[in-house]
């Protein structure tokens, strides 16, 4: 909380107020950073002693706190009530004109040698300094002595940090110690508990655009962490990585917080022999952030962006048998970089940094006229007796004369269309009496594309898929403005869903893992996900075109942010440059792009609650122009601008929306995000230690829980009847220290069952 200080002193006199240095500890005019003991339990009588045995306390740099706290420099996280603090300082001498140099938030209490010398409420955004009056002087000695320390907190940011100077003489604070580990949580998944380097994410990573012939590269690889400066390959490697998992995932093996100062090297041998007039592709489904790639000493690419697929033509560094692959990652993590929920120190809604590879690398020989890219649309006529799918096709390679794109469509073991067209065009394919995909009825047909030549060989084919079916809006008998599904009224009732896993972070611990979210959220009568501020791995996608779950997609966010306004009119965007902006585009081309053919996904959604909200108008219009085959939600819970087809807000606890702004009228209104009732499960915890928390407070009662749940529910009932045409509850799970989850963050404790859920929900999707 900070409301300003409140200061009560013990024989103390402030001398002077000084504002927080960037960061930690003893007199002089330089202090270094020193570790204390801590403990977050209620320590014995006599902890302030010298003598006292805190052997057993745990042990940490200084300050201790949150990140987020006003004027802090946190080295230490503390996010529990009460810290206690002991250390040993070492004076040559007394100082001349004593003092201590303390930032807390809030109550604090400073011992020396046994002696309080110091009691303080309240809380403050900076430094100051405490002259120490002649009678607490005398707790000083020149030699050893023993500093303790007690703060407790009661709400909103905290930070502790002490040290003892001459007033004469203000030290400047030096940088933070950051922790090389990050917290280790004692979760994991059941997935996770059978994870082997042999059985992780081997499932083709690429369902709608698939080949025979690849090779998984998941597994145990090489790694190193060096200084960012370090441009060549390590001679020796600090261990191994389990990839597909993040650095800082338990998974992965390492768990070890990577530095803005630091890149992370991956090394490893593999085998291809490609045969005549084939091209070998290297897939990486997404490294988070910036990587080199390297084969047998040859750089063959290089990429930014932490979200979204990519992959290298590699062919011409291979060399017989055996190969030699080695990548190179640098990740700061905050700054310009889209992160999604990703941040330094790990607190409320942001997450444990994710750093390196964290989905599938694999290899796919192709042939060297081969489908590069494929896009796909659907329409319908106006009686739905007939849909057109056209496809349009991206080819690499040399052109082959009186070559023609093939494409068969098959419902089933029928095939219902068979078409060809030069190589440079479009192929429109003509359905009768389609099958219309939609949650009730997820119908999806099978595809084949192939390259053939003028004698009908097929040079290059792949297997897909179409979902066959439209996105729109159209306005009811009152007016308001609802979405639409094959030209019929739908409402969207989904979770927020944030993809976070205990063991894995941002990667799932298996594909098995990831289809068991969506089946809960599906049993429990949900027909939408709004995948917030994460991109996931392409199957996610695959399996909610395949069980009929909708998606609204969001782009990861990140960068410098405007005032958050909500729905207030005349809102402002934050300042980019051209060239963030530049990273920005391409991320989301990219993005969209590799997304773009899954029937599930109807609504993109670029910005949230006004995070790195910038050139708003803009980016909704671009958006639009390049799919008009969905709808743009342009900013969810965000600074409302009128562009695009959708005015979100978000309300906490319970649903709510401005209806009585005529503003709104000319778009699709919905509560982006509302909920997020918390429930702490005992032994199901990602931190027992921190203060877990939901929204609304948390109840008592697991009956308390469920009955705020179903009073959410009914309002946006009301709220439905009123014009609202969707509502997206936070969230499906428990994330590190949001514990407002219907299911705990290790899946193992389901807090209300999917049977129980649907009833609910009947009222809302039917």
């Amino acid at each position: 909380m900070f409301e300003g200080p409140r200061l009560t002193l013990a024989a103390l006199a402030i001398v002077t107020t000084l504002a927080a240095s960037p960061c930690g500890a003893e007199t002089g005019g330089k202090i270094t950073p020193t570790r204390w003991k801590y403990t977050l339990d209620a320590p014995a009588d006599g902890w302030e002693q010298p003598d006292f045995d805190d052997s057993e306390w745990s042990e940490g740099f200084g300050g201790f706190g949150t990140r987020s706290t006003p004027g802090a420099r946190v080295s230490t996280e503390w996010t529990t009530n009460d810290i206690w603090l002991r250390k040993s300082i070492q004076l040559e001498s007394v100082p001349a004109d004593p003092a201590l140099y303390v930032a807390h938030d809030e109550d604090a209490e400073v011992f020396i040698n046994g002696e309080k010398v110091l009691a303080v409420t309240g809380y403050i955004g900076e430094y100051r300094v405490f002259k120490l009056a002649e009678e607490e002087s005398k707790a000083l000695k020149a030699g050893r002595n023993a500093l303790a320390v007690h703060c407790h907190q009661t709400s909103g940011g905290q930070f502790i940090d002490v040290h003892v100077i001459d007033a004469n003489t203000i030290p400047k604070l030096p940088r933070a110690k950051r922790p090389t580990t990050p917290f280790q949580s004692e979760l994991i998944t059941k997935w996770g508990e059978a994870l082997t380097a042999e059985n992780a994410w081997t499932e083709y990573p690429r369902p709608m655009m698939a080949r025979e012939q690849w090779q998984n590269l998941n597994g145990n690889w090489n790694y190193a962490i060096t200084d960012i400066e370090r441009a060549e390959t390590p001679e020796n490697w600090d261990g191994k990585i389990l990839v597909p998992f993040g650095l800082e995932s338990k998974l992965s093996g390492v768990q070890r917080l990577l530095d803005e100062s630091e890149a992370v090297w991956y090394h490893r041998k593999f085998s291809a022999d490609t045969k005549a007039g084939e091209r070998l592709l290297l897939h990486f489904e997404a490294v988070d952030y910036s990587s080199k790639v390297l084969v047998n000493g040859q750089l063959v690419g290089e990429n930014v962006g932490g979200n979204n697929p990519f992959s290298f033509d590699i062919t011409d560094a291979l060399q017989a048998g055996e190969n030699d692959l080695v990548v190179r990652v640098e990740d700061a993590t905050e700054g310009s970089q889209l992160r999604g929920k990703q941040v330094l120190e790990a607190r409320g809604i942001w997450y444990t940094q994710v750093s390196g590879i964290w989905q599938t690398v694999w290899l796919e020989p192709v042939s060297a006229r081969h489908i590069e890219d494929t896009t796909v649309r659907t329409e319908l006529n106006e009686d739905h007796s007939k849909a057109t799918v056209r496809m349009d096709v991206d080819l690499a390679g040399e052109h082959v004369r009186g070559e023609q794109l093939r494409v068969t469509i098959l419902d089933g073991e029928k095939v219902v269309f068979v078409g060809t067209q030069n190589s440079d065009d479009f192929v429109a394919a003509d359905i009768e009496s389609p099958k219309l995909w939609s949650p009730s009825s997820p119908h999806l047909y099978q595809m084949k594309v192939a390259i053939v030549d003028a004698q009908g060989s097929v040079i290059d084919e792949i297997d897909s898929y179409v979902g066959i079916r439209t996105v729109g809006k159209t306005t009811d008998e009152n007016g308001n403005l609802r979405f639409t599904l094959n030209g019929e009224t739908i409402f969207h009732l989904g979770p927020l869903d944030q993809g976070w896993w205990p063991d894995g972070l941002l990667t799932p611990p298996s594909d098995e893992a990831m289809l068991f979210d969506i089946e809960y959220l599906k049993e429990a009568g949900f027909n939408m996900i709004r995948k917030h501020i994460k991109v996931e791995p392409r199957r996610f996608y695959y399996h909610c075109d395949r069980l009929g779950m909708l998606v609204w997609q969001d782009q990861p966010s990140g960068g410098v942010s405007p005032p958050w306004t909500r729905m207030k009119p005349d809102p402002v965007d934050a300042d980019w440059t051209a060239v963030n902006h530049a990273q920005y585009m391409l991320e989301l081309e990219r993005m969209i792009d590799s997304l773009e053919n899954h029937p599930s996904i109807v609504i993109w959604v670029p910005f949230n609650e006004a995070w790195g909200q910038h050139r708003t108008v803009e980016v909704g219009r671009w958006i639009s122009r390049r799919d008009p085959s969905r709808l743009v939600n342009v900013a969810s819970g965000g600074n409302f601008w009128p562009v695009g087809d959708v005015a979100d807000h978000h309300a906490y606890p319970h649903p709510d929306f401005p209806l009585d702004q005529s503003r709104f009228n000319d778009y699709v209104k919905v509560v982006g995000e509302f909920g997020g009732h918390g429930f702490p499960v005992k032994g199901h915890l990602w931190d027992a230690g921190r203060r877990n928390w939901g929204y609304g407070g948390l109840p008592k009662t697991m009956q308390e829980y469920k009955d705020r749940y179903v009073e959410s529910m009914r309002r946006l009932q009301e709220l439905k009847a009123k014009g609202i045409a969707a509502g997206v509850y936070t969230q499906t799970t428990d994330v590190e220290g949001e514990i407002n989850g219907l299911m705990s963050y290790d899946r193992k404790k389901i807090k209300i069952p999917a049977k129980k859920l649907r009833p609910i929900h009947a009222g809302l999707v039917e």
